[in-house]
């Protein structure tokens, strides 16, 4: 460990970070086919439905910053963390298809694919969804072999993604529509939708590592910190991408009337957040030194990016 406070020189470069980001979701594609092939009484309509919103070909940015966060601190990725990584990546992806329904954002578009309630039906995407939230829980039981480690790691996961954690997000987002928000409603929205699982993916990663407390703690702020800026830079790209570049339906913030940083402050000041937040994310990681340099180009790739 240092107290040494990295530059910007020092991060990893763009092809370095993209380059570790497709070894990263390599990594977790494997464990997820692995796990779900694993569970032979699935019915196959079900198994069909599941494998089709996890074969998706998403981002794994929150599964990723599990194994990043776990070898940073432990030097290598332990089996723990790939499950922690499958895990995350389970509930998030629940998330999707849910937040997909016609009660909910009513999209037809997602990872650039039918959403899995129109590739199947609503029944059978709602089915999906809870298929994968329970699962996320039972291979953290099941595949980490630490029982002091499992209870962590699901007591972790059940936190923010839960009712103090994404789905008081989601519920206060819907709350929100068409509504004349403040910035302090909308920084409550997106630290509860989207801030809180990054940090659970960061903590994760270090809990599967073995990290210390002040380890966890730091890696918790850098994870906050993290999902406030892909949640700007998602807010940004809702105005500005298309929805080639996205893999979903571009303009729908506005149409539903949701309250995102360029309606609530400008587009301008949004990548000023944005900006900030970057700053402290990589701040956070002061006490790990060059080892953090993967998720410093994480934090700088996320500011950047354009889908």
């Amino acid at each position: 460990m240092t107290d040494e406070i990295p530059t910007e020189t020092d991060t990893a470069s763009g092809a370095d970070f993209a380059a570790g980001l497709v070894e990263k979701a390599a990594v977790i594609n494997e464990t997820l086919g692995e796990l779900v092939d694993s569970r032979t009484e699935i019915l196959p309509h079900l198994r069909k439905a599941i494998k089709y919103t996890l074969d998706a070909p998403g981002k794994r940015v929150r599964a990723a910053i599990v194994l990043w966060s776990c070898e940073m601190v432990a030097g290598e990725i332990k089996p723990a963390a790939k499950t922690a990584a499958a895990a995350i990546e389970m509930v998030h992806t629940y998330s999707l298809v849910h937040d997909d329904l016609p009660a909910m954002d009513d999209d037809d578009t997602r990872r650039g694919q039918p959403t899995c309630h129109k590739a199947f039906d609503e029944p059978t995407a709602i089915l999906t969804g809870d298929a994968l939230l329970t699962l996320a829980f039972e291979v953290l039981a099941a595949h980490v072999e630490d029982p002091a480690v499992a209870v962590r790691l699901i007591k972790t996961l059940a936190k923010v993604a839960g009712p103090e954690g994404m789905i008081a997000g989601q519920m206060a987002d819907l709350a929100s529509e068409n509504t004349e928000a403040t910035l302090g409603v909308l920084k409550q929205i997106h630290m509860n939708k989207t801030a809180k699982m990054f940090a659970g993916a960061a903590a994760m990663g270090a809990v599967a590592g073995g990290a210390n407390d002040d380890e966890i703690e730091h890696l918790l702020q850098f994870g906050l910190k993290l999902g406030l800026v892909f949640q700007i830079a998602d807010d940004i790209l809702d105005v500005s991408g298309t929805t080639e570049q996205l893999g979903k339906t571009a303009g729908k913030d506005a149409v539903q009337g949701k309250v995102t940083y360029p309606a609530v402050v400008g587009l301008d000041e949004s990548r000023s957040i944005a900006v900030e937040m970057t700053d402290k994310a990589m701040l956070a990681l002061y006490i790990f030194g060059k080892k953090a340099d993967p998720l410093r180009g994480l934090a700088a790739a996320l500011l950047d990016r354009t889908r």
